[in-house]
């Protein structure tokens, strides 16, 4: 700690960078979760003599730059779709996420030491401004919660306690035990107090997560996965060679209740086939299917889910309506426009429109659908603002713009957690995949891995009940959080006026 203590400022923060890239590891696809849980154990010790709010802001700044440098590495993939136009944008975007995503956790460190004033109260109260800092990066400027440290939990028996806490409640939860392991390094038999909240949260998991017995409707799903690579998804010559392998596998037997093709799998015209309409009506047979669709207008396209009946007939539509920014649509897009920036999946003069919000769509025997389109996932307070109660959640997403690496594990780890949350069953189908069937307690029951072609029938399970969390939302966490800064707060003040008489 001598070290540390005498140590400049720059050599702390790139220990903090390292550190940090450490605490990465507890995300998916390598989800080595205890090095979630040490790394953050570290940061008391990094920013114990750190001095005022500047210098501890710093250090929480490298800190989180290392932890997003490696947990969102994946966002470079789509800029090398197109080379030629969007790969001197890739290093750009990497560092100006993690580097701004870092600022909100720069900032909660900076609090943390401008109020505190025993180590106690510095860890306590880092706890509570970094979980308002994780509150905050999910809803400012559309909000960015991907990599949340809530997220280490994905493929842990840890996951049903999300119907409870929610996101931002697991994430309260994960810091408080991490940063608690920091006091087995205090002296003394206090040391013990840093294992109660770890063993807390695994009475709490026992409790919650034993194994529940899924119940299924009867009824089955096709996960259609054609695996078209995103430079090759709209190329005249393979968008036929794409349809056509959606189309076999559609006609495939035996007969499902309904069928589901990822996002943007089919658009008004597919080169060299001449009607894609009729020859989907025919290969579906009378089983209804969920297409995910651009569709056209006058203004622009709208990334949009179909929802065909029996007949064939287009019964209802979803529009996306919270599109990914610089991917989607351009922020000031005027501005940055005439500086020749333009968003990567912009397809037309118009450009991607936004639909009015989320809404369900009614499948018949199967019951409604909450229709998450990509990205739409990542965001749980997006699933609490629909309007009435799903019998289950419809995501279609092209994961193939995030290549083969760490994205598409992410995105499937997300969409686990917004099952978990709403104790609501969900369909997943993705282009490349990973395409896969999970059940109300983020369980995944069957799937189709990453970069395969095929199909795959797999039964489509009953929800739960109304999940705490699917009433209360992020409130309950953000008033928890609020309150123990207040209290930790006051305490710290009082300690301080003690300490002067």
């Amino acid at each position: 700690m001598t070290i540390l203590k005498s140590s400049p400022l720059l050599l702390r923060m790139a220990l903090a960078a390292m550190i940090g890239l450490v605490a990465a590891l507890g995300l998916a696809p390598y989800e080595v979760w205890p090095l979630t849980l040490v790394s953050v154990a570290a940061v008391p010790f990094l920013i114990k003599h750190g001095g005022g709010f500047w210098r501890a802001a710093w250090i929480g700044w490298a800190y989180g730059t290392g932890y997003f440098a490696l947990a969102l590495s994946w966002i470079v993939e789509p800029f090398f779709v197109d080379a030629a136009r969007d790969a001197w944008l890739a290093p750009f975007a990497l560092i100006s996420m993690a580097g701004g995503l870092s600022l909100f956790w720069a900032l909660a460190f900076g609090l943390a030491q401008l109020f505190s004033g025993s180590g106690p109260t510095r860890t306590g109260l880092l706890i509570l401004f970094w979980t308002l800092a994780e509150i905050a990066r999910g809803y400012f400027l559309t909000g960015f919660p991907w990599a949340a440290p809530a997220q280490i939990w994905a493929s842990t028996p840890v996951l049903p306690l999300l119907a409870w806490t929610g996101p931002q409640g697991l994430t309260l939860i994960t810091l408080f035990v991490a940063l608690s392991l920091s006091l087995i390094a205090a002296p003394g038999p206090r040391r013990f107090l840093g294992l109660l909240p770890g063993l807390a949260l695994l009475v709490a998991t026992l409790i919650v997560a034993l194994p529940q017995e899924t119940k299924m409707t009867g009824k089955t799903v096709r996960l259609v996965q054609p695996n078209a690579p995103q430079d090759q998804k709209w190329d005249p010559d393979f968008m036929p060679v794409f349809f056509n392998r959606q189309i076999e596998y559609t006609a495939a037997g035996p007969r499902p209740d309904l069928i589901v093709w990822p996002e943007a799998s089919l658009s008004s015209y597919v080169y060299g086939v001449e009607d894609p309409f009729a020859e989907l009506e025919q290969a579906a047979a009378g089983v209804p299917l969920a297409i995910g669709l651009l569709r056209p207008d006058e203004v622009g396209f709208y990334n949009s889910l179909a929802y065909f009946d029996q007949a064939g007939d287009i019964a209802q539509v979803y529009d996306k309506h919270h599109l990914v920014p610089f991917g989607e649509y351009i922020p000031f897009g005027g501005l940055l426009d005439g500086l020749g920036i333009q968003a990567i999946a912009d397809i037309s003069a118009g450009g991607m429109k936004s639909g009015p919000g989320p809404e369900l769509l009614d499948f018949g025997s199967l019951g409604k659908a909450l229709p998450l389109i990509c990205y739409e996932a990542v965001f749980p307070q997006d699933v609490n603002r629909a309007e009435g109660r799903a019998s289950f959640l419809l995501q279609v997403t092209n994961d193939a713009w995030f290549g083969s690496g760490s994205g598409p594990y992410q995105h499937l780890a997300q969409a686990r957690m917004r099952a978990a949350e709403q104790g609501l069953p969900m369909i997943r189908v993705a282009n490349t995949g990973v395409s896969a069937m999970i059940d109300p307690y983020g369980r995944i029951i069957g799937s189709l891995p990453l970069g395969t072609a095929g199909y795959i029938d797999l039964p489509l399970p009953n929800p739960l009940e109304p999940s705490f969390y699917s009433r209360t939302g992020d409130l309950l966490a953000l008033f928890v959080t609020l309150l123990g800064i207040v209290g930790v707060s006051i305490r710290s003040v009082f300690i301080k006026a003690l300490k002067k008489d």
